[in-house]
């Protein structure tokens, strides 16, 4: 059997949170700190719902090419999960999350170079450093909300906290729609060669790098507080394993089957996020300019932040296996109505799905996890893994868009086929796993 490792200090006292029968602990004042987490990564990945059009325009870019954005920063979940779940695993919870919250100020820095050269794959790279942070930091805030108060309540817990996340999401798209996409000149880069657009995507893009700094600024202040707090857990108990035995987890059909609902669901969350400004800049649905729909995006967050407030009431009532089918089936009938129908009715049919989005991830990411004790902090590492389907889906999202000439509504098919195995494994997995 694998050993276990303990990564606290030792010590004693009131300075660490006590570990209370049922094997949660009684540290409520880290709560406050892991609702400021969920803020933080939640509002920088709803940021690139605006930068997307942003540098869609100042680089002419094909649907494609613009969602490289969203591959960039998703990828980093595939290929930083798993060595996240190990530093959590050598360093505890606190520790992790202090050393993400730097490597994502070392992401917000780096579109300073990005901006200075004009040059594309620099803001490609600098989105994957700032989202390899934002991943440690996912893969403790996870297990470390459901640590923090009783096993039963997990759920309702958990998609308390993403409720958070999601007024992140909520207020980074309109300061960023206000502060990025406002600054759009009148000129277009597409009318634009030589020197002239090379300084043209300079002074464009220097609002992206002020957004940035701020963020980094902030960053810093979380970094210091979080590691004011680092022993405040009691001892951490982990199994000693090496870094991809965690794939073992698969085999366990209700954690593969959620897994791959993770996948799935972060990739068509982020597709219908990605395309929302150009779906609603066409003709057919609202006929908005750029910015005027990117504060629209607002809508489509805010309806996740209060989905995940009402949704942690319900889910102490409701089995939470039927209530992810049913939001799923509505997410699903919502696109069917948008890509059918004009006017505010097909744009706002479409932002509706926010709020049914609200509760999959918590429900899911609960769901599959139920049970593992030890093993948390392999199984969120394997989840955060699985969250690189917002890299795949929405890449594939764009290029059914551009092989179909732009038919938004063709694309938003995609997403429907995920939806549609996520109301599957609500089924699947509406009871719960025997002691």
């Amino acid at each position: 059997m694998a050993g276990m490792i303990d990564t606290s200090k030792a010590a004693s006292g009131s300075e660490f949170g006590e570990e209370v029968p049922g094997g949660h602990v009684d540290a409520p004042e880290l709560r406050y700190f892991v609702m400021a987490l969920f803020f933080i990564f939640g509002g920088i990945t709803s940021l690139n719902d605006v930068i997307i059009p942003k540098l869609k325009e100042l680089f002419t870019l094909s649907y494609t090419q613009a969602m490289l954005v969203q591959f960039c920063f998703f990828t980093a979940y595939a290929v930083i999960g798993i060595p996240g779940a190990m530093l959590v695993r050598k360093v505890g919870y606190m520790r992790g999350a202090a050393a993400g919250l730097i490597i994502m100020i070392v992401g917000c820095l780096a579109f300073i170079p990005a901006s200075q050269t004009a040059t594309y794959w620099l803001f490609l790279a600098a989105y994957f450093v700032l989202a390899a942070g934002v991943v440690i930091v996912q893969v403790v805030s996870n297990p470390l909300i459901s640590l923090l108060g009783k096993p039963e309540t997990a759920s309702s817990r958990l998609t308390f906290a993403q409720g958070f996340n999601s007024l992140g999401t909520t207020l980074f798209p309109l300061a960023g729609a206000a502060l990025i996409l406002g600054t759009l000149a009148k000129v277009s880069a597409k009318d634009l060669t030589g020197p002239a657009l090379d300084a043209y995507r300079s002074a464009e893009s220097a609002a992206i790098v002020h957004g940035y700094l701020g963020i980094a600024v902030a960053l810093a202040l979380v970094a210091g507080a979080v590691w004011l707090f680092r022993n405040r857990l009691p001892v951490e108990k982990h199994e000693a394993r090496s870094g991809f035995a965690g794939f073992d987890l698969l085999k366990r059909p209700r954690f593969g089957f959620g897994a791959l609902c993770i996948f799935l669901y972060v990739g068509a969350e982020v597709s219908i996020g990605s395309l929302i400004v150009s779906y609603l800049m066409q003709a057919h649905v609202l006929g908005l300019a750029e910015q005027p729909a990117g504060k629209l995006i607002f809508l489509y967050w805010g309806g996740a932040m209060i989905g995940r407030f009402i949704g942690s009431a319900v889910l102490r009532v409701l089995n939470p296996g039927l209530v992810l089918t049913f939001n799923a089936c509505v997410a699903i009938a919502l696109i069917a109505l948008s890509v059918t129908s004009t006017g505010h009715v097909a744009g706002y049919s479409l932002l509706a799905i926010g709020l049914f989005n609200s509760i999959m991830f918590p429900t899911i990411f609960t769901l599959a996890c139920e049970k593992l004790g030890t093993r948390a902090a392999d199984g969120s590492g394997i989840i955060n893994v699985a969250i690189c389907g917002g890299a795949i889906v929405p890449l594939a999202t764009g290029g059914l868009a551009d092989v179909t000439g732009g038919n938004l509504g063709i694309a938003l098919m995609l997403p429907v086929v995920c939806y549609v195995v996520i109301a599957s494994y609500g089924l699947f997995a509406r009871k719960q796993v025997a002691v």
